[in-house]
């Protein structure tokens, strides 16, 4: 098959994860049609995630103002087979930019759940720790994911969590009632920090629903943050399901 044309390329960076199981009944009303759940050693997994965009070009151009960003999303893993191999990838429950173009052309190119918010970050480092404070405006509320690590960055680990979260190169959504969306996401395999701290301060039932609050309330089930590389995202494949 022909390689999809690219619609993204940026430098992914400082990835924190937060990772929580969750009953499968509450993300399946977002299951795309055509995936199934991708269950790590038995459990449906949701993902706060924090991360930047940095030197992003969109059809191979810088957009004014809109090459450098945050991103806060919560997402879930998924998988579809082809005929002749599983698909590994990764599904939206929300996607949170700072900036309203990425946020219309997502939407439009991708059918996502792209809204656009207020954002800031900061990143720094101590001693031989890395600290690192995403923060996002709704309905006039700071919400914010913080995380500090030992700056001691090494390679992920075969058959790991971190393998597992981290190493899903394909996203998935519903064009339709008979449409799945289907692109790949490109980018070497990542280093990893060891977390030593952690603080989740977010409106869980405004941003995601009220089903969410109980399991993203608790101790997450792993934390996680990756250095990040440069990615590219192919432009979609549309399927019949």
């Amino acid at each position: 098959m022909k390689e999809k044309a690219v619609f993204l390329t940026a430098q992914w960076e400082y990835l924190v994860m937060l990772n929580y199981p969750v009953p499968p009944e509450i993300i399946i009303p977002y299951l795309p049609k055509g995936t199934e759940l991708d269950l790590f050693q038995g459990k449906a997994l949701v993902s706060v995630v924090g991360f930047l965009f940095n030197n992003t070009k969109v059809f191979g151009l810088q957009w004014p103002f809109h090459t450098n960003f945050e991103e806060v999303n919560l997402r879930f893993y998924v998988k579809r087979f082809n005929g002749k191999e599983w698909k590994r990838g990764v599904a939206f429950i929300s996607e949170i930019v700072p900036k309203h173009m990425i946020a219309l052309l997502a939407n439009a190119l991708y059918n996502e759940h792209y809204s656009r918010m207020p954002m800031k970050h900061q990143a720094h480092f101590e001693n031989d720790f890395l600290q690192l404070n995403y923060e996002w405006q709704s309905k006039q509320q700071w919400n914010s994911l913080k995380v500090k690590a030992l700056n001691r960055p090494s390679p992920i680990e075969a058959n790991s969590a971190e393998e597992f979260i981290f190493e899903h190169y394909w996203g998935y959504n519903q064009l339709n009632k008979n449409t799945l969306i289907e692109y790949g996401v490109e980018h070497p395999s990542w280093e990893v920090y060891p977390v030593t701290y952690y603080e989740l301060n977010a409106d869980i039932s405004g941003l995601y629903g009220t089903e969410f609050v109980p399991h993203l309330s608790k101790e997450p089930h792993s934390i996680m943050l990756a250095k990040g590389s440069a990615v590219t995202i192919r432009k979609p494949s549309f399927f019949k399901v």
